[in-house]
């Protein structure tokens, strides 16, 4: 693998130790590792392991520098071949998220502080897999940030039980008593309760020993200058140490009885807590952030509350007294240091997630409209699927809530995300709202088999890289790949393949399928069996109802009635199928027949019984609607009456069909409402009689 870690600077730190960690072992295991930071007294050590590194500003947090540094980033990551990027901090995470939009490269992320809810530190939830050191900061990621448990991934701080000796406190001990403090030097690492802590054990330890390790940034000298006039008035500075900053953490460590952390806010983790146990040091620590993941209060280290000078001291005299005390602690801690804090594990858990981040691919399939136009989509879904297949990729389909039904066991998909533009998702609050769990849902890839400019806006708002569908000029410069809208009339599953053809998908198979539920089928059997139907009847359905807003589509009742009472003469059964608001209509319908006793299914099946019913039967008739559709995925002969719509478009495909289209003038009109109808009123019940008659042959 090719890997691009990104961090503001490579000086000593924790962030800066775990990147020089990460990058010796990927260049041992044979991976590429680059490092783009703005430099650092590391930058040789990193060079020397085999690392590449480039030098860019960005530690500056500044807009103009961030926008900057975008193109640069990006011919980086292509010169290098970078598959994932790495982003250890806040500015670089900005600058990675960009650069990562523009290439091909993954983004990763990981949260090394307990970041303020701010729109700025909300980019470190944006990786593709976002690795936090500690419970706490995954709680607070998901709870402050809103970053989906199942991007979250729990990676502790590691140590190099390699550089990091033990040995025993007993052995170690001498008449001196040496406590130290490691860290940057700010207000929030509690060096001033230390030092208070200190001046409380040092009446009665008569060899105690200080040491502050690490430094101030230069915003921070004036607290420096305020701790060192504390060491003074507290009567500490003959036995105190300033040492700075220093890189052999390991040897200072050898001379140390006692480690103490003293953090006043949460810590993300505290890789000074498992560089002192893998040394053999006890810790003493502040119960914050991500260090009650580490320390087991009295049994491997002990816990004081934050900003409590006498709780640390009465701590630290515990471990002066008894250095049995100190022995036992130090080797539990070892022991749980080399179980989950050892830098094999944290390189195999992050190579783990970047192969993951490659090998995962997430699809979002959009198709919004009425039932028929999704069960178009079956046959798309079943390439893409082909294509695509379960093991590395994740299918997930928005569906509207009249529809979901029709793919709740659809083996294709891996996801069914249901959303009602009609009711509680309308306007553009709704479209906002589903908008926001896309985003969280962190899609690789968009196709829009909608088209329309809901469907467009949802796939731009997703915040995914690659949108496909149609260049429609319904919003599609919103989508980054789009096909040209063809001229000629398409059948609608053609039509679907055309965006396909875009990934490099065929359209090699176009039949539609249905995946109707063993109880499902044995309610239609016993339905049927009520209405005293034999197997050996042969069976012909016709659907007497369009969707609500066209009712240009209906084909006359009188003209259903005769081809009833026609196909009645033939020793047919009839079944009449349509929505529950078309009850009337069978009802005067069945009131209507003489010589005919159909069986009335309207409104009393949901839609995958109804599959089950059409399939029942030997013919289908029906208008442009979802029932055709219906009889096209189940395998059903059918007579398709069109009229205000156009058959070269909207036709399902079928192996065994017959389509009544008298091509009017005025049609097709695509009209919702119309006082003639010619175009229906044209197709006679002897036409559809004998269609139905040389389909049954």
């Amino acid at each position: 693998m090719k890997i691009l870690q990104i961090l503001p600077e490579l000086n000593v730190g924790g962030v800066e130790t775990g990147t020089l960690d990460l990058s010796r072992y990927l260049v041992r295991l044979g991976h590429k590792s680059v490092v783009v930071s703005a430099g650092g007294s590391l930058v040789g050590e990193l060079e020397s392991s085999g690392s590449k590194h480039y030098q860019l500003p960005v530690n500056k947090k500044s807009v103009i520098s961030i926008f900057k540094l975008i193109p640069k980033l990006v011919e980086i990551i292509k010169q290098e071949e970078i598959e994932v990027v790495h982003a250890r901090s806040r500015v670089p995470a900005w600058i990675a998220y960009f650069a990562c939009r523009r290439s091909k490269a993954v983004l990763v992320t990981t949260c090394h502080g307990y970041y303020t809810k701010h729109f700025f530190s909300s980019v470190m939830g944006w990786g593709k897999k976002v690795i936090v050191l500690s419970n706490v900061i995954a709680r607070h990621m998901i709870d402050g940030f809103r970053v989906p448990h199942e991007r979250i991934v729990l990676i502790p701080r590691s140590v190099d039980l390699e550089r990091f000796k033990y040995r025993d406190p007993q052995t170690k001990r001498k008449e001196e008593f040496n406590v130290g403090i490691i860290g940057r030097i700010t207000p929030l690492k509690g060096h001033l309760y230390f030092i208070k802590a200190m001046a409380r054990i040092g009446r009665v330890v008569p060899r105690l020993k200080i040491w502050i390790i690490g430094d101030a940034p230069a915003s921070k000298e004036a607290y420096k200058e305020e701790l060192q006039i504390l060491v003074r008035r507290l009567g500490l500075w003959h036995c105190t140490e300033f040492l700075g900053t220093q890189r052999d953490i390991p040897g200072i460590l050898e001379h140390l009885d006692l480690a103490v952390l003293a953090t006043t806010t949460h810590e993300a983790f505290g890789r000074v807590v498992v560089e002192a146990q893998a040394a053999g040091v006890p810790v003493v620590a502040t119960k914050v952030g991500g260090v009650v993941d580490i320390i087991e209060d009295g049994y491997n280290g002990l816990l004081v509350p934050p900003a409590d000078p006498k709780a640390i001291a009465e701590a630290a005299m515990k471990i002066f007294k008894d250095p049995q005390f100190a022995s036992e602690l130090a080797q539990h801690a070892y022991a749980k240091v080399k179980e989950k804090y050892n830098v094999e594990l944290m390189v195999k858990n992050t190579l783990d997630v970047y192969r993951t981040v490659l090998n995962n691919f997430k699809i979002l399939v959009i198709k919004l409209g009425s039932l028929g136009d999704v069960i178009l989509s079956t046959a798309a879904l079943r390439a893409l699927r082909e294509k695509f297949p379960q093991a590395n990729y994740k299918i997930s389909f928005l569906i509207g809530e009249e529809s979901k039904d029709i793919l709740l066991r659809c083996p294709y998909i891996d996801e069914l995300l249901v959303c009602d533009l009609k009711n509680k998702d309308k306007g553009l609050k709704g479209l906002w709202k589903i908008a926001s769990v896309l985003r969280e849902k962190n899609f690789d890839l968009v196709i829009d088999l909608q088209n329309n400019r809901a469907s467009h806006l949802l796939a731009y708002l997703s915040g995914c890289i690659n949108r496909y569908g149609y260049n429609n000029k319904k919003l599609s410069f919103l989508l980054n790949h789009a096909a040209d809208y063809p001229q000629a009339p398409l059948d609608p599953v053609t039509h679907q393949f055309k965006i396909l053809k875009l990934l490099g998908i065929d359209l090699l198979n176009n039949a539609l399928e249905l995946w109707p539920s063993a109880q499902e089928e044995k309610a239609v059997e016993e339905m049927l069996n009520a209405q005293w139907l034999s197997q050996a009847q042969k069976v012909v359905g016709i659907n007497i109802s369009a969707s609500k807003r066209w009712v240009t589509k209906l084909w006359p009742l009188e003209y259903i009635i005769c081809l009833c009472e026609e196909l009645g003469s033939k020793d047919i059964r009839v079944i009449i199928t349509g929505r529950k608001e078309d009850a009337g209509l069978a009802n005067m319908l069945i009131n209507s027949l003489k010589n005919t006793k159909v069986i009335n299914a309207c409104g009393k099946t949901n839609i995958n019984e109804l599959a089950v019913l059409i399939k029942k039967c030997q013919v289908f008739v029906s208008a442009d609607s979802s029932p055709l559709h219906i009889a096209s995925a189940v395998g059903t002969p059918f007579v398709a009456l069109f009229g205000p719509t156009d058959s070269r478009r909207h036709l399902p495909p079928a192996k065994h069909y017959i389509v009544m289209d008298k091509k009017m003038a005025c049609s097709p009109c695509y009209k919702t409402k119309c006082r003639r109808k010619h175009c229906m009123v044209a197709i006679s019940p002897a036409e559809v009689f004998s269609a139905v008659m040389k389909l049954l042959k």
